[in-house]
């Protein structure tokens, strides 16, 4: 959908990734690093600094207290954790719940080591789990459940009550939770991240999956760090000593530098919560319907008074001729879905969003 929009020079809001600048501090911080000579390989599992750094935030946000040496490593961002963690501990004929819509590289990685995708679908508008559906789909073959949130595409969030439900069907089995919680700082509405670092037994039993990317709007540096029980650690830690060894030096010390002012992510739910709302002002008077998003920086819109036709087709149409470009929710299914939704990005300038809105009001 990108490659579309630009050839088409649309206003692209279907990819995610912010088009405003970084902070230009955190850039001078990399070139002080690169300066000063720390260019050549960190340690595999990270550099202790940084690592440490990152325990002790986990432990003011969530109350968990995790082991700087032995369960935290730092990724070449999230998906590469998701990959990593899925590859070391799903095995032929292993079987992993997944939700769908589904971010994009979860299911391929579990078919690429001989897993068997479990897909419990979420409806349009909620997008809720059914956790009793959960129960009937898990097995002596289940080996891992994946959860998102906040969610990609849907921008749900989990609650209190699905993390506890979570935790009873996990409880007495030897199943792993793969969290994904990339967009951890960008929830709305004074509303809560409710991580699986929270819950001490559920944490017992998972991985957890982070993104400097989302966090400081630098997604194209592709740095992310994931946690979890030393045991688990050391099983990740076997796969990512080979496919990635380890991450970018000079950006990992200038991260821990930059992580010292806690506002820099205490005040993304602000910052994005305005431009959502920014975003949804510009609809008013159009003929979309939606549930404002509660996290992430992903608004679906509902165009079921607009076109009958497939989410794909009205996709690529309105990239072609109204030159604005969402991503159709359907491709996030294992099979498609006949909802009529798109997902629109909001994480651009105020110029990019009000252009966008008044194209979406005039179809």
């Amino acid at each position: 959908m990108s490659k579309l929009a630009g050839e088409h020079g649309a206003v692209n809001l279907g990819q995610g990734f912010p088009n405003f600048p970084i902070d230009p501090m955190l850039g001078k911080l990399v070139e002080k690093y690169i300066a000063q000579g720390f260019n050549q390989y960190a340690p595999m599992q990270g550099v202790p600094e940084l690592r440490k750094a990152l325990v002790e935030k986990v432990k003011k946000l969530y109350g968990r207290i995790y082991d700087w040496n032995d369960e935290i490593t730092i990724t070449a961002g999230g998906t590469q954790a998701i990959f990593t963690a899925i590859t070391a501990l799903v095995h032929e004929n292993d079987e992993v719940v997944l939700f769908a819509p589904a971010y994009d590289c979860y299911s391929p990685a579990i078919e690429l080591n001989g897993g068997i995708p479990v897909w419990i679908e979420l409806y349009c508008p909620d997008y809720k789990i059914n956790w009793e559906l959960v129960r009937k789909r898990v097995n002596h073959r289940t080996r891992m459940i994946i959860i998102n949130t906040p969610h990609n595409p849907c921008g749900t969030i989990l609650t209190n009550d699905d993390l506890t439900e979570l935790e009873k069907i996990i409880s007495g089995t030897d199943i792993i939770v793969l969290s994904d919680e990339v967009y951890e700082h960008i929830l709305f509405d004074k509303q809560r991240h409710e991580s699986v670092a929270r819950y001490p037994k559920l944490a017992d039993q998972s991985f957890i999956v982070f993104s400097f990317g989302k966090t400081y709007h630098i997604t194209g540096w592709k740095m992310g760090y994931i946690l979890g029980p030393a045991a688990l650690m050391n099983e990740f830690r076997k796969v990512h000593q080979f496919n990635v060894f380890s991450c970018n030096t000079p950006v990992q010390y200038a991260l821990t530098e930059y992580m010292e002012d806690e506002s820099r992510w205490t005040t993304l739910p602000k910052f994005y919560q305005q431009k959502r709302n920014f975003f949804l002002a510009q609809l008013k008077g159009s003929r979309f319907s939606w549930k404002p998003s509660a996290g992430s920086y992903f608004q679906l819109l509902n165009y079921e008074n607009i076109s009958a036709e497939k989410d794909v087709s009205v996709a690529m149409e309105w990239t072609r001729k109204h030159k604005v470009t969402g991503i159709p929710v359907s491709v996030f299914y294992p099979n498609g879905n006949a909802d009529k939704v798109l997902r629109f990005c909001f994480a651009k300038d105020d110029e990019t969003l009000e252009k966008a809105g008044e194209i979406l009001c005039g179809i």
